[in-house]
């Protein structure tokens, strides 16, 4: 298939790279000329403006947006509507909240625009691993389009979820998990620190254990080994913890659906706390959400603000 990628950041730039391997055709578009360039170096066609990616496209157009979400997503849209007609069609792939998608799928229909959200998860691994995808929506634009999915994500690892905002609300509960998951492994790996034990103990050989037939074995682990073998104590490191929204909205959502979610909840306010100690549970989650999705970090001698 043929479509423009709008964003070529950490997840946007190596996204295009693999549907590239994947046969297909790839219009690229960054706000900074020199990703573009790049991207065109490896096969992508260069465009530098909105109005010059849409104009390479083929009828129905298809253009997916892999931006930070917000306002920057809100502004691309609206330029997007009055570049698009009838038939063609957006795909949200950054973390927008589920609310976002619905109000915008309702506003682009007016022109006759169809818009998909997609949830993605796969981070810096995702070129060669593949990203998992998760996707809102009317489900017959879903069908044509998914070929690209199909692209994108592991054997199995695409799925339709329903209507308009589904997609980037399982991603939404996805990422609450993925806090509580990520607090639980600091604290484990801070009690063994913390331990009489631990002179005796090498917590890259114990992630790597773990992950031999443990019910705790995870790909969060194998990325710990990494970051453990690297950095033994992960002295480098400030355990300033940053958080992205979906952890809030989660929360947020628990409170709306009077469900009770103490776990996320208490992964969440830990990262706000992590912003005024350095403890060695928080240089942990740190490490991993390094690891996993190249976000930065701050080093040892770095002030908190």
């Amino acid at each position: 298939m043929r479509l423009a990628m709008i964003g070529l950041g950490r997840m946007g730039m190596n996204m295009s790279r693999r549907l590239l391997r994947a046969g297909h055709r790839v219009v690229a578009y960054n706000r900074t000329p020199a990703r573009t360039r790049e991207l065109a170096a490896e096969g992508a066609e260069a465009a530098f403006s909105l109005a010059e990616a849409v104009d390479l496209l083929n009828r129905p157009r298809l253009v997916w947006i892999m931006l930070p979400a917000g306002a920057v997503v809100d502004e691309h849209i609206a330029l997007l509507a009055g570049l698009l007609g009838p038939d063609d069609v957006i795909i949200e792939g950054g973390n927008s909240r589920f609310t976002d998608d619905i109000r915008r799928a309702e506003q682009l229909a007016e022109h006759g625009i169809h818009y998909l959200d997609a949830g993605v998860s796969g981070g810096i691994w995702g070129l060669e691993n593949g990203y998992c995808t998760m996707v809102g929506g009317d489900e017959k634009i879903f069908r044509r389009v998914e070929p690209v999915f199909r692209s994108l994500a592991p054997e199995k690892g695409y799925l339709y979820c329903g209507p308009s905002g589904a997609g980037h609300y399982v991603k939404m509960i996805h990422n609450g998990i993925e806090y509580g998951m990520m607090q639980a492994y600091g604290e484990g790996f801070a009690l063994l620190e913390a331990s009489r034990y631990r002179d005796h103990l090498n917590h890259a050989e114990i992630a790597a254990l773990w992950n031999r037939g443990s019910v705790v074995r995870s790909w969060l682990l194998e990325l710990m080994e990494r970051a453990f073998a690297a950095d033994p104590r992960l002295e480098e490191l400030r355990g300033y913890v940053d958080d992205s929204g979906e952890g809030r909205w989660t929360v947020e959502e628990a409170v709306n659906s009077s469900v009770a979610a103490p776990v996320i909840t208490m992964a969440l306010f830990s990262r706000f706390q992590s912003r005024d100690d350095n403890s060695f549970a928080n240089r942990v989650l740190a490490a991993m959400r390094r690891e996993f999705g190249g976000h930065a970090v701050r080093d040892r001698k770095e002030p908190a603000r």
